[in-house]
């Protein structure tokens, strides 16, 4: 059974408040297309969770400077000024997390671990209504797992199964997220009959829905 679908089919399951993550560095690895069509579709009170929220004019950014977020969990909002500007208004929840600690978060919500422990951010703005669990003497702050409803995937290669593989640096967070909702819904810009398995980034178990970036 084919798992492509249209970009309007993959909107519709994108349903309002709901959460869900985009992968990608600064749009570049994000399912642009699809971020696209979810802004003309007028998409709002939805949380995201990503790198970054990019430029108001694409990737993650354009969901941000469009309306269609009430909040956002990321590691920086330095490339866009809308996301500052909202969240100093009190327009938009941002909840800042370390990168890496943003990255674990995320892979421990898609293997299913209750959390982990980390001293980054100990003693900060980053600590504060977080657990404090002492370890042998030493402090570490207890991160939980992220999951979402929806993850979106930017991929640059699929094969008739659903495996992708991602070029360059376009694979940032993607891998990760594909295995942390409950729906993924890969944007792919190339299409083939197999691959080798050895180049295979995420594998096809994990993917739910293709659509083509045409």
């Amino acid at each position: 059974m084919s798992k492509e679908i249209t970009i309007d089919q993959a909107v519709d399951m994108i349903k309002d408040g709901m959460t869900v993550m985009i992968g990608g560095f600064l749009a570049a690895g994000s399912a642009n297309k699809i971020i696209e069509a979810m802004v003309k579709a007028g998409k709002k009170d939805l949380t995201i969770i990503c790198n970054d929220t990019a430029y108001p004019d694409k990737g993650s950014g354009l969901l941000v400077a469009s309306g269609c977020v009430k909040k956002c969990i990321v590691s920086h909002i330095g490339t866009n000024p809308v996301t500052e500007q909202k969240m100093k208004d009190g327009e938009m929840e941002v909840e800042l997390v370390p990168q890496g600690t943003l990255a674990e978060r995320v892979r421990i919500g898609g293997a299913g671990i209750g959390g982990f422990l980390t001293t980054t951010g100990l003693g900060t703005l980053a600590a504060e209504g977080k657990r404090v669990i002492e370890v042998d003497g030493k402090e570490y702050l207890l991160e939980l797992p992220l999951r979402a409803d929806v993850a979106l995937i930017g991929a640059s290669v699929a094969d008739k199964h659903g495996n992708l593989i991602y070029r360059g640096t376009s694979q940032n967070f993607n891998p990760l997220m594909a295995t942390a909702a409950d729906v993924v819904i890969a944007e792919v810009k190339e299409s083939v009959d197999s691959m080798a398995p050895e180049t295979i980034r995420t594998p096809f178990l994990f993917v739910d829905y293709i659509v083509r970036n045409k």
